[in-house]
């Protein structure tokens, strides 16, 4: 099959990222195998998820609810794989993106870690939108914030989550603006200390988690977005950035076009001079040496979308920070997630728990 240079780049760039992150590995070998053209990616992957939605639909009905779970993630997480660089083609993007949002919610009340759909007041009385989750076993826990990147959502760190609740931290995944359900309305922003001021105040409001203990946890874009938070929001107790950019606009030219075009939809700009002009904004200079809580950076050796150079930078600048720096790694090291994911969440617990 002569593949669109477009799917063999989403292939080679983020297989590893699929598996790790709920994708079933025998969907991924079956729907990337039938791909061979760009347009018919998001189709394949919304005929996965809605297979799987099916499924979850059954299993509810006949009361078999931690199996409507599993398929209503699988659902979800298909549908998001569909649709998270498919930027040129926005109504089918929006169509994957509702189901995405939908499956996982059915899937929410029936996980080992229940969970709710949550609304934080925003700017201009816009709301965030935010999945909170609580270990069962742990009274009133600290809170870990999940950010998602460029192309992820707050849906897509599910199984981030998963490794925190069993430490007995509560996980509040966010869609910022530019993001999930924010991208349609919002571009992408620099000051991202701005959403996360909203979701810290949202959490000390509530009697049921520890708002006065908060970390933040980010990958790719959303590591740059976490770094730069907790060097303007004095609230946050502890960062854990995963592969992010030191600066944004210094290595554009150099991503795969599918990254490129989604920057550009992202930030809601018309071409790549424009985007680049904003991107310059999207910078830790004189912004990581801020961060004085523990910061914990975590950067692959192997990574091919953000060289380990900038979280090498970013440990350097940042007074407080410890860099895991794994020679395997690829981006956001998703091809090792043993290696990183339980361990950060080790660290995680110290930070917010010990102190």
């Amino acid at each position: 099959m002569a593949r669109d240079e477009r799917v063999q780049s989403a292939i080679d760039n983020w297989a590893p990222r699929f598996v790790a992150n709920g994708v079933d590995p025998n969907d991924f070998q079956r729907v990337s195998n039938s791909v061979e053209h760009w347009d018919d990616w998001c189709q394949k992957w919304s005929e996965c998820g809605a297979l799987h939605e099916g499924m979850g639909e059954q299993a509810e009905a006949h009361g078999e609810y931690e199996s409507a779970a599993y398929h209503y993630f699988h659902a979800a997480i298909s549908y998001h794989f569909g649709k998270y660089l498919f930027v040129h083609r926005p109504q089918e993007l929006r169509t994957a993106h509702e189901h995405v949002v939908r499956d996982y919610q059915r899937a929410l009340p029936y996980f080992d870690f229940p969970g709710e759909r949550v609304v934080i007041p925003y700017e201009g009385g816009a709301t965030l939108a935010g999945i909170l989750r609580k270990p069962w076993h742990t009274p009133r826990p600290p809170v870990v914030i999940l950010v998602p990147g460029l192309d992820s959502v707050k849906e897509e760190l599910h199984t981030y989550g998963e490794d925190f609740l069993r430490r007995g931290l509560a996980v509040l995944a966010i869609d910022g603006p530019g993001q999930g359900e924010m991208e349609f309305e919002f571009p992408l922003r620099h000051d991202y200390e701005v959403p996360i001021r909203y979701a810290v105040d949202y959490l000390e409001k509530r009697p049921d988690v520890d708002g006065k203990r908060v970390g933040l946890m980010g990958v790719s874009f959303g590591g740059q977005f976490v770094v730069r938070a907790a060097a303007f929001e004095p609230r946050i107790k502890a960062t854990i950035e995963n592969c992010g950019p030191y600066d944004q606009s210094e290595h554009f030219a150099s991503k795969p076009q599918i990254t490129r075009a989604a920057i550009i939809h992202r930030l809601k700009v018309a071409n790549e001079e424009q985007a680049l002009n904003q991107l310059k904004q999207f910078t830790l200079q004189d912004v990581a040496e801020k961060v004085q809580s523990p910061l914990l950076v975590i950067h692959g050796g192997r990574d091919r979308l953000v060289p380990p150079s900038e979280g090498k930078r970013i440990a350097t600048e940042a007074a407080n920070a410890e860099l895991w720096l794994f020679e395997d790694g690829n981006h956001v090291c998703n091809n090792i997630p043993y290696k990183h994911r339980p361990q950060q969440a080790d660290w995680m617990r110290k930070k917010l728990l010990h102190t």
